[in-house]
């Protein structure tokens, strides 16, 4: 099965999908003349403002600002962060580094038009205020069947991408750094892991949102510290590590001695999917999140949405790749590998607290994932007894992915993923004017402000 799989990601993952996802982001990045850096201070400082560990309550008619961005960056730092990173890094050599890089860079662009649109698509369904790609790819081609179609087909792709495969992902992690540390088995952890996030689950959008803004920003801040202080112990590594990205990004059989058959093509498959896994740009699940922002104007929304891709890849992917270049480190595979980096620098130790922050960053992925797969659930059936089948379901994905090998369960969900960005590409190319027309009502409104 897994050769089947691959073979399906080496035609999903070959030139064309890379290919199309850099050209989206650098096609808006000018087309909205460069809004990743314009906005980049106005966006640190709308975060920064909302920063709030006990909001207000999020109800039938969304949820907060900051409440939309903890849980997009719930679902986006994860595994994608520490196990991924790893994974890139065996895979296509240190320079997959830079490939993430570059497609979060122009990511931030992509992931900005999905935010505006998911905010002017979203609907209300039996009360509640919902939204996401499914409802402006409804909307996105003159011929209404064919978009519908392609909505319906972007549903089903999500709900199997995350809230089925994706969280069985999360869920093997944290099985596999549990018992590398603690030898508890996968099975077990499997088991209460899913008990946990039925309890989240089932309490709806108001404990989701409750949940991910007080988990997201602690476990961020911790995890960083601890990169930056492990970085700084082999502070003598750090400038070599720079360079080993920089150049095994266009030269890696030179860099790494031509000994692991690593290409420049290599470099950038596994560079672009590890960082669509981990920061989600083009890939069309953060939408959910912050489609039901409360927001004075979507603009507002697109500009913190951007910031969510810079945490993710900039920040905590960044400081577990270079933990795991400056260590020196190249034994294990995924997760494992992040731990025997960690290890190397702080003893025994390292193996607990990456399984700890593993676990906070793979369960607020969870949380996150299951909630984009519900908005989908809810697109496509629109009613209650539908949701709870689906909360069922993915517990079940929990316990059964814990059990899986990290090599499949990885390949499938990248996959899943490529199923997922086509339609939504589409519908953002053809809906791109929306978020230029937003853009440019936003600046005037703040400009008449000042």
């Amino acid at each position: 099965m897994q050769e089947i799989v691959t073979k399906i990601n080496e035609f999903l993952w070959g030139n064309f999908l890379i290919v199309l996802l850099m050209g989206t982001g650098v096609y808006f990045t000018l087309k909205l003349n460069f809004i990743q850096i314009r906005k980049f201070k106005d966006g640190i400082k709308l975060v920064t403002d909302s920063l709030n560990l006990n909001g207000t309550a999020a109800d039938k008619n969304g949820m907060s600002s900051f409440q939309a961005l903890a849980t997009a960056v719930a679902a986006q730092v994860g595994t994608g962060n520490l196990a991924g990173a790893a994974t890139a890094i065996v895979s296509g050599g240190p320079g997959a580094i830079f490939w993430m890089w570059m497609s979060a860079f122009f990511g931030m662009a992509t992931v900005y038009v999905e935010a505006i649109l998911g905010q002017i698509f979203k609907k209300r369904v039996n009360g509640q205020i919902t939204g996401g790609p499914a409802y402006y790819i409804e909307s996105s081609l003159k011929n209404r069947y064919f978009s519908k179609g392609l909505a319906i087909f972007f549903s089903v792709a999500c709900i199997l991408a995350l809230g089925v495969m994706g969280n069985a992902v999360q869920a093997n992690s944290i099985s596999v750094a549990f018992n590398n540390a603690f030898g508890i088995s996968p099975i077990h952890v499997g088991i209460i892991v899913s008990i946990l996030a039925g309890f989240v689950f089932f309490g709806g959008i108001r404990r989701i949102a409750s949940v991910t803004e007080k988990i997201v920003p602690i476990m961020a801040g911790l995890y960083i510290l601890a990169c930056i202080v492990i970085i700084f112990i082999n502070y003598k590594g750090i400038i070599p590590a720079i360079i080993s990205i920089f150049y095994s990004a266009f030269n890696p059989e030179a860099a790494l001695g031509g000994a692991m058959g690593i290409s420049v093509k290599k470099a950038i498959r596994y560079g672009v999917a590890r960082g669509l896994f981990s920061n989600e740009a083009g890939m069309g699940s953060t939408p959910h999140a912050h489609a039901i922002a409360k927001v004075e104007h979507c603009g507002e929304q697109g500009i913190v949405a951007m910031i969510t891709v810079f945490i993710d890849t900039f920040v905590v992917l960044t400081g577990t790749a270079l933990v795991i270049i400056t260590s020196g480190v190249t034994n294990g595979e995924g997760i494992i590998l992040t731990q025997n980096a960690f290890t190397n620098t702080l003893g025994s130790f390292g193996d607990a607290f990456i399984a700890i922050c593993l676990f906070f960053f793979a369960f607020s992925t969870i949380i996150g994932w299951y909630f984009f797969g519900e908005a989908n659930i809810r697109y496509l059936f629109k009613n209650k007894m539908s949701i709870n089948i689906y909360r069922l379901v993915v517990m079940t994905m929990i316990i059964i992915g814990s059990g899986l090998k990290v090599g499949l369960v990885w390949e499938m969900a990248d996959m899943f993923n490529g199923m997922m960005v086509l339609p939504n590409l589409i519908a953002l190319l053809a809906l791109g004017k929306y978020a230029r027309t937003s853009m440019k009502e936003y600046e005037d409104l703040i400009i008449q402000t000042i």
